[in-house]
């Protein structure tokens, strides 16, 4: 069969010449579906085109400089068409190795949004949407169903602040709910053990109340080291989402647990639950200004402290966030004026986004910045 499919491309090259080979090379292997075979294919195609050598297909090396513009837009839509044709496969991983070499993550994203979490997963589709960043959610939700709680949890903190904002609302707000779904049921049962049948679609905060004897003895009901990221996680939820009503009932059952497992936090969160209880119910607008008070009382006096930058970090990012500008920027001028940005924090991008140039000028001159002056004097004008 092969010296016979040899000797009919030795007949197309002698009767039709060498476009004829390679088109009905790239033909045959779009037919058998070998498709890494299809992408040196239709490289070669344009190599011969360009009157560069063929023996190396997907190498640039050999391309005329002149030609190698003309040669990185065959190569281009050349991994496109392969990367497309290995999803229609649901070769997702083979698909991958095209569709990232070119930078083209969406058409990835919107296959793996297709998948079932349930039945779909694999540790090459995770790997693509979790840890590479493609489909975050769907990657951890994919994980969740195949390795757990704690493997996914562990995933997510080594992840959490390499993804964007909106990835990090998703990811937290899945995991609330299934820590608060777990810890629930978890408790649900322990009060019907002990004292019988109880009401069907109770809260959290229902079926703890008034039974501490449920946290007797050191008792606890779910991993607490589980709670204690997911909590953590939990202060990226935007204002007014609805898992932070679950947030802050996980915080309050945290905030019961006996002292050995209430892990501190840095400042402001040493107190860690009861911190938490108070960030997330600013967020949730559940008496906002006593929650705001509590970071406020915290703040200290010597500015250079630390701990002071600390607090003020935390509390600038509450505020930013529930649109309480003024304030941020007067605890931002104040506490983090010298910080660098590389600590993820940027007065001038707060002055930027409240419009507030003028405050940048003076705090550029106080601090003998004369490049930033320069941009906040004629930004201002703008």
């Amino acid at each position: 069969m092969f010296t016979d499919v040899f000797s009919e491309f030795e007949s197309i090259r002698n009767t039709q010449g060498s476009e004829a080979v390679l088109a009905k090379l790239a033909a045959t292997f779009r037919e058998q579906k070998q498709f890494h075979q299809l992408f040196d294919a239709l490289l070669m195609q344009k190599k011969l085109a360009l009157g560069a050598p063929l023996i190396r297909p997907t190498s640039f090396d050999d391309v005329p400089k002149e030609s190698r513009d003309d040669f990185e837009e065959s190569y281009v839509a050349a991994a496109r068409e392969v990367g497309l044709l290995l999803l229609e496969e649901k070769q997702l991983g083979q698909a991958w190795m095209y569709l990232r070499t070119i930078r083209e993550t969406e058409v990835m994203r919107q296959a793996i949004a297709k998948l079932n979490p349930k039945s779909d997963y694999s540790e090459e589709v995770i790997d693509i949407a979790l840890y590479q960043g493609v489909s975050p959610v769907k990657g951890l939700e994919m994980m969740l169903q195949s390795h757990g709680t704690c493997s996914s949890i562990t995933a997510l903190d080594q992840l959490f602040m390499k993804l964007d904002p909106e990835a990090r609302v998703a990811c937290a707000g899945l995991l609330v709910k299934r820590i608060y779904s777990d810890l629930t049921e978890t408790c649900q049962h322990e009060v019907e053990r002990k004292q019988g049948l109880a009401a069907p679609g109770q809260t959290l905060r229902e079926l703890i109340a008034g039974r501490d004897w449920l946290f007797a003895d050191a008792n606890y009901h779910i991993d607490v080291s589980h709670l204690h990221s997911v909590v953590r996680f939990s202060r990226s939820l935007t204002p007014g989402a609805p898992e932070l009503a679950q947030a802050i009932q996980l915080a309050e059952y945290g905030s019961k647990l006996a002292q050995q497992y209430q892990y501190a936090g840095d400042p402001p969160f040493e107190d860690y639950y009861v911190a938490h209880i108070q960030f997330l119910k600013a967020l949730a607008n559940v008496n906002r200004d006593s929650a705001l008070a509590y970071f406020r009382e915290k703040l200290k006096s010597d500015v250079t402290d630390p701990d002071a930058q600390l607090v003020a970090f935390a509390y600038v990012d509450l505020l930013t966030r529930l649109d309480l500008m003024d304030e941020a920027l007067d605890v931002a001028t104040k506490y983090l004026s010298n910080v660098q940005e590389q600590l993820g924090f940027s007065l001038a991008d707060l002055c930027a986004e409240a419009k507030r140039y003028d405050l940048l000028k003076q705090v550029a001159r106080d601090k003998g910045d004369l490049l930033t002056f320069t941009a906040a004097l004629l930004q201002g004008e703008k």
